[in-house]
């Protein structure tokens, strides 16, 4: 007779529980993935002049530019601006997605002896 939990007949109790979980907290990092591609992340430069918006899929699909950061004859500081809010943007988009990882891989990643 298999002790409860043995081979015989499926397998043991622990690993079925094991395959639930993972299949569980694959549905919510799915889930997570899928809200976190929805949202948007703003982000401004040199006082508001500059402002960049991108998706949670790290795509840009906003820039908005203030009359006043618009000097023909400082085009650089322009660009500077510009890619100063799109970086932090881009950087808010991706803490976020680093942040909807931890919380679905805490308790995970530690203790294992291989």
């Amino acid at each position: 007779m298999a002790k409860r939990g043995g081979f015989p007949g499926g397998m043991p109790g622990n690993m079925s529980n094991l395959m639930k979980q993972a299949q569980r907290m694959q549905r919510q990092m799915e889930e997570g993935q899928k809200e976190l591609e929805t949202k948007e992340f703003t982000a401004k430069a040199g006082g508001g002049a500059v402002e960049a918006t991108v998706n949670g899929k790290k795509e840009l699909v906003k820039i908005v530019l203030s009359e006043d950061a618009v000097d023909p004859d400082d085009v650089e500081m322009l660009q500077d601006l510009i890619v100063a809010a799109v970086n932090e943007a881009m950087k808010q988009a991706e803490e976020a997605g680093q942040e909807l990882m931890g919380k679905m891989t805490g308790g995970l990643g530690g203790g294992f002896p291989f």
